[in-house]
């Protein structure tokens, strides 16, 4: 792995932890889903005009369409729309461990689907990984966090799985923009449709706008942008290495900027959950050498 593949590695785990905090922002001042459908819309369009501007084709092959509408639905719609809907009555932490733990799904997912092997180092790291959510998960719940929200995030995480397991075929085909702008696009129809359900009661203020517009062109179009590029660069599982800095990151951001309160033995289930994760990727790459 080059110098420049960390570099946007490290960026992209950053980006994509970050969100947490500023989707919490947003969903307490705005309706989650109305919202997020507005912002796909624009992260589409402008992602599409960078695309047009790079001189990329707006045509899809066949394959790349249909696994481009399964990662929009299924990142966009399901698992960001739900982790919006979640953020309502949990905190930015609590999603952003459970979400951390995509990539144990991913390879859990490839051993009991693919019948990809899991070495004895991988074992280890899943029984760890679930053990280390499900501690903090436990300790949450005790302390009254909201299950429904918890399940929400759960079945939003096995939507991203589905999601990474597409990326490398919707993206192989070229015109990376372009892919990315259609699967925003397509997730922002996708919520428009039960965001008309909701109350639209939007409390503006300089804080929520500088939310919505970091939403959009960080963790949204640039941090999207990044993954396509690493996903085809070092490949699905070297680039899902990155993903053990998301539970530690993403409980530090919201901690920073939320002032959300952690615990012991949150601290020692994060600690769990990363080790657990670099476990895992290093054992899936040892398999591939």
């Amino acid at each position: 792995m080059d110098i420049r593949a960390i570099f946007m590695g490290l960026a992209f785990a950053l980006m994509w932890s970050s969100a947490f905090t500023s989707a919490r922002i947003i969903v307490t001042n705005a309706p989650p889903l109305a919202v997020s459908s507005m912002r796909f819309f624009i992260a589409g369009v402008v992602t599409l005009i960078i695309a047009r501007m790079l001189g990329q084709s707006f045509r899809l092959t066949p394959q790349q369409w249909w696994l481009t509408i399964v990662f929009g639905i299924c990142q966009n719609a399901l698992y960001l729309g739900l982790n919006f809907v979640a953020m309502q009555t949990i905190e930015a932490s609590v999603a952003a461990i459970i979400a951390s733990s995509l990539p144990l799904w991913v390879a859990l997912a490839g051993w009991l689907i693919s019948g990809e092997t899991i070495r004895p180092l991988g074992v280890l790291g899943l029984i760890g990984g679930f053990a280390g959510v499900a501690l903090i998960m436990g300790t949450r719940l005790n302390a009254g966090v909201d299950p429904f929200g918890v399940l929400l995030c759960g079945i939003a995480v096995l939507a991203l799985t589905f999601a990474t397991l597409a990326v490398k075929g919707a993206s192989s085909g070229g015109n990376m923009f372009a892919v990315v702008g259609y699967q925003m696009l397509i997730g922002s129809v996708a919520l428009a449709v039960p965001a008309q359900f909701e109350t639209w009661d939007f409390n503006w203020s300089p804080t929520l706008i500088a939310a919505i517009l970091y939403t959009i062109f960080v963790p949204g179009v640039i941090a999207t942008i990044v993954w396509f590029w690493l996903v085809n660069r070092i490949g699905t599982v070297r680039a899902s290495t990155f993903h053990f800095l998301n539970p530690f990151l993403g409980v530090a951001i919201a901690a920073i900027f939320l002032g959300e309160s952690l615990g012991a033995l949150d601290l020692i289930g994060v600690a769990i959950i990363t080790v657990s994760i670099l476990a895992v990727q290093i054992a899936k790459a040892r398999a591939l050498t």
